[in-house]
């Protein structure tokens, strides 16, 4: 191997993504289950360059024979140079972390910064703030240690932060939607930034998000950042631009991983659409009624004529749940899915959102459609919905015209929310 990663599970790993779109280099994962596997793995030196993560960005520094000062204070080394048999270790997720901090302009001189987490990543985050001038770092854990002035979760809130840096796995894939600490009680925050970087925003960033804080952003360019300039010690030489670098294999990662929802009235074109998107782009369709429907083994009208709204809307809840935790699909969500706050958090967690307009004149009455029984039950119904669908929309497609306008006005607005 000559560039790879190892790391105790590397399953859903996007770093040999990252690292063959910068340079072209072949990179492999080389997952090492074992502490004895990773020992014989360094002993063996059979690399020109490597990256480590969780659980050995401590245990490698023992077999280098050089640590960056950096790397040293914090305690641990993600990027590993072999120079003719004497390995160097260094820490670029410092420089990954700041660089986040430093794009989406997260004010860090003369703040309370808190710390949610106990773990190697807290030293990272940690270093970053105070060498950024931060007042005070305060560190939450579920298991506080008074003694090292620890704060609970409960404490937390009143802690008078204006910054939180996550470096839990809380809310990190599949174990979405996990969020401990209450953002919308804590008035004055400035910035929200999670190390998580799958999903693209945890269910932290998200209620940031709808508690107004003015920066909430998940660590998608942070592990990007981390790999640029990890590859500029592999390659012995800098990049021209860095900055540059980050931002153009984050847009490349989130136009590959980012679901599309479609969302919309009943009948305003969010199935056709979405199979010519699908078509367009490569990628998988999800209809959610119909995924509805397999799992229950029922048509939409006969759940409701059994269940009601609301058991179909906990139907509708359970497969949204399933299929917006996951990356790179195009979903065809029912007209109400937006009803319920759970689910637009669910879709917005790793996609984008369009929301598919329609006048209501042109909207098709009754079908296999419970709820558009009339004209008038449309007029009603799109009058409630509409506030909903443009809450929860990034970009709104107008579907007036042929499927082929629409269908452009979509891969537009795609382009434009993927490279911002």
């Amino acid at each position: 191997m000559e560039y790879g990663l190892i790391g105790g599970k590397l399953g859903h790993s996007y770093s040999k993504t990252i690292h063959e779109l910068l340079c072209g280099y072949s990179y492999e994962l080389c997952p090492l289950p074992t502490e004895a596997d990773a020992r014989a793995f360094l002993q063996r030196r059979q690399f020109k360059a490597i990256n480590v993560t969780i659980p050995y960005k401590k245990l490698v520094m023992e077999y280098c024979s050089f640590i960056d000062p950096r790397a040293r204070a914090i305690g641990a080394v993600n990027t590993v140079v072999n120079k003719n048999g004497l390995l160097y270790g260094y820490n670029t997720d410092y420089l990954g972390f700041a660089h986040l901090c430093e794009a989406h302009g997260v004010e860090l001189a003369g703040k309370t910064v808190l710390i949610l987490g106990t773990g190697g990543t807290h030293n990272t985050t940690r270093a970053v703030a105070l060498d950024k001038g931060a007042a005070k770092v305060l560190t939450v854990s579920r298991t506080p240690d008074p003694e090292k002035g620890e704060l609970s979760y409960a404490e937390a809130v009143h802690s008078g932060a204006q910054v939180v840096f996550n470096t839990t796995p809380a809310g990190m894939y599949p174990n979405v939607g996990v969020c401990s600490l209450d953002v919308a009680a804590m008035p004055g925050l400035e910035a929200v930034v999670d190390v998580v970087y799958n999903p693209n925003k945890t269910e932290l960033i998200l209620r940031a998000e709808e508690a107004g804080v003015p920066v909430a952003v998940g660590g998608l360019e942070m592990l990007v950042a981390q790999a640029v300039y990890a590859a500029e010690y592999f390659l012995g030489r800098k990049f021209e631009d860095a900055p540059g670098e980050v931002r153009r294999i984050t847009a490349a990662l989130r136009r590959e991983t980012l679901n599309i929802a479609l969302v919309g009235m009943p009948s305003c074109g969010k199935s056709t659409l979405g199979r010519l998107l699908a078509k367009q782009l490569g990628r998988p369709l999800v209809d959610l009624d119909e995924e509805i429907v397999k799992a229950d083994g029922r048509s939409i009208p006969d759940i409701f004529a059994a269940e009601g709204e609301e058991g179909f809307r906990a139907k509708e809840a359970a497969q949204i749940a399933r299929f917006g935790k996951e990356k790179g699909l195009v979903l065809s969500c029912g007209g109400g899915a937006v009803k319920r706050a759970e689910n637009v958090r669910a879709l917005r967690q790793n996609g984008v959102v369009l929301f598919i307009d329609r006048p209501v004149e042109a909207l098709a009455v009754g079908g296999d459609r419970p709820l558009s029984s009339s004209a008038e039950a449309l007029r009603t119904m799109e009058a409630q919905r509409r506030p909903l669908y443009l809450a929860a929309a990034d970009a709104v497609i107008s579907n007036t015209g042929t499927l082929a306008e629409a269908l452009a006005a979509a891969q537009e607005a795609l382009d434009e929310i993927f490279d911002s």
